[in-house]
């Protein structure tokens, strides 16, 4: 067993985050790619001062999805936590599935894979096309410029998350407030803790009302699993905020981000424009959720036990940072990955994570960004800028990269 990169010295970690460059926003970080060419399994420092180690070759990163040896479980010592925050609070927050090891892991995501099945998501997709016309009915009824991300990017996903689960609408200014805490990098654990209490409060009212009046939605599921006692109430209520809150921040992300890089490649622009070829517009889908990767603070992960990544051994109790960017990045995998090509198979990409912790919505996100892309330049055929690049926001600072606002006119 070789171990050419054991014993590293501490003074030549460089460390984690690494910012993206000036002029680039889509492009993941130059250090990581410079590591990921040089070193593909290399250590980082993360924000304490701890070192983990970072793997960024795609193959090895399918490997360390699959492996048992490593966990998702955020209690256990040693594990690469974002930020103080999520340290702080991994141990005083009830777990959520999306931090759980098998067999519990996989006991719970049996409960709630049925919603998410594709035939069951297409089914939506008259739905999904209904709010998104009328989200633009109103943008277009209203003054220019207008920030995309208030008016389309944010609301569409929260309609959409609020109609599967079943839970009012006009609650989503109270939710997308409290859901998008955990997401940023600065964040306090008082911060942490004030948000998920007033979630867990709404989620578990909320399975009190499903559980008096049942309805066709996915709350109601969850209140009738818990009743038959298949889930407990605490498990019932953890899905409901993992739900509600992952199902709209992240394709909020990507909807807004993906619509800038359109506007950044306008050849690319008009083959969605100009199609209603359902498999290019899927194909586009999943070369944009590569070419993003918008979970750039990387998927994390614990060894349980000594194994060996491309040549190097990670010790029981060392953590784990697969960062999806380079992967999807990666030229032997995707040629000329720089390139935004929405005619590529981008099919293998990694945004979506791999093996058993994949993330349960893809069918949802990816039939969002479906009908976001292609209905947005159809109607709006003269969408622009209203700003130079260099003045919209970037989500630096969280987990979920993204735009705060993109200004648009037209």
């Amino acid at each position: 067993m070789t171990n050419a990169l054991a014993g590293a010295q501490d003074e030549a970690v460089p460390d984690f985050p690494m910012p993206r460059a000036a002029g680039c926003p889509f492009d993941p970080p130059p250090e990581m790619m410079k590591l990921h060419a040089e070193k593909p399994v290399s250590k980082v420092r993360l924000w304490d001062g701890s070192t983990h180690w970072l793997v960024t070759r795609y193959a090895d990163q399918k490997a360390l999805y699959g492996d048992q040896r490593l966990s998702v479980d955020t209690t256990r010592q040693g594990f690469p936590y974002l930020n103080e925050a999520f340290r702080e609070t991994a141990s005083k927050t009830p777990p959520s599935f999306l931090n759980m090891d098998d067999p519990d892991h996989a006991r719970i995501r049996r409960m709630v894979t049925a919603p998410f099945a594709i035939k069951r998501i297409e089914a939506m997709r008259p739905a999904v096309q209904r709010m998104t016309d009328e989200l633009i009915d109103a943008m277009l009824a209203g003054p220019k410029p207008v920030d995309l991300v208030e008016a389309l990017t944010l609301p569409l996903p929260s309609l959409v998350i609020c109609e599967l689960l079943g839970v009012p609408y006009e609650d989503h200014d109270f939710f997308q407030s409290n859901s998008k805490v955990g997401l940023r990098r600065d964040v306090t654990p008082e911060d942490v803790r004030s948000s998920f209490g007033a979630l867990f409060q709404y989620l578990d009212n909320q399975l009190d009302v499903k559980l008096a009046d049942p309805a066709d939605d996915m709350l109601s599921e969850l209140a009738a699993r818990m009743h038959a006692g298949d889930l407990t109430r605490l498990d019932a209520t953890m899905l409901g905020i993992l739900l509600l809150g992952a199902g709209h921040e992240t394709s909020a992300n990507m909807l807004a981000l993906g619509l800038l890089a359109f506007l950044e490649h306008p050849d690319q622009l008009a083959i969605v424009r100009d199609t209603d070829d359902p498999k290019v517009l899927a194909g586009a889908a999943d070369e944009m959720l590569r070419y993003l990767t918008v979970v750039h603070s990387g998927q994390r992960r614990l060894a349980l036990a000594d194994l060996e990544v491309g040549g190097q051994l990670i010790r029981a109790g060392e953590g784990v940072i697969i960062p999806g960017a380079t992967g999807n990045w990666q030229d032997d995998v995707f040629p000329q990955p720089e390139r935004l090509d929405v005619r590529r198979d981008a099919r293998r990409h990694l945004a979506f994570g791999f093996g058993i912790h994949q993330c349960l919505g893809q069918p949802l996100a990816r039939l969002e960004l479906q009908v976001v892309y292609s209905t947005v330049f159809r109607r709006i055929p003269t969408l622009r800028r209203a700003t130079e690049l260099e003045n919209i926001p970037f989500k630096d600072d969280g987990i979920v990269y993204g735009v705060y606002e993109l200004p648009v006119t037209w």
